[in-house]
């Protein structure tokens, strides 16, 4: 896994336990599809990208959002909390002491990976 060491300076302000969900969900990104490239866009939003975005995580007030980039993945372990109806992203929000189903994760994570691969939702809804 290559870390981008901007997003390692995104994560230096963090309250220590959006740090180790962050840090966390960056293992299991990696570990889902390990040619997954983290990358700043935005001028500071950390993203994952592999043939196009993936996914970005990014810390909010009092939680951490992994914005989802392909609306047609699947969920069949209801991890997606936000944007069922968006036409090009989904959401998941992490607060303080949630566990992370690391499988479904993953899962997800994979998806939209091959998707991606495949030339993106967008061409695969066609």
């Amino acid at each position: 896994m290559l870390k981008d060491p901007r997003i390692d300076k995104y994560l230096e302000s963090l309250p220590n336990w959006q740090k180790a969900m962050f840090e966390c969900l960056r293992e299991m990104i990696h570990e889902a599809e390990p040619e997954i490239v983290e990358t700043i866009k935005r001028t500071s939003w950390p993203f994952f990208t592999l043939e196009g975005n993936v996914c970005a995580v990014l810390a909010a007030k009092d939680h951490v959002n992994v914005f989802i980039y392909d609306p047609t993945v699947s969920d069949p372990d209801h991890l997606i909390n936000q944007g069922h109806e968006n036409k090009t992203a989904k959401a998941i929000q992490f607060y303080q002491g949630d566990k992370v189903d690391k499988s479904a994760f993953k899962n997800l994570i994979r998806e939209v990976a091959a998707h991606n691969r495949a030339g993106g939702w967008r061409k695969l809804q066609k």
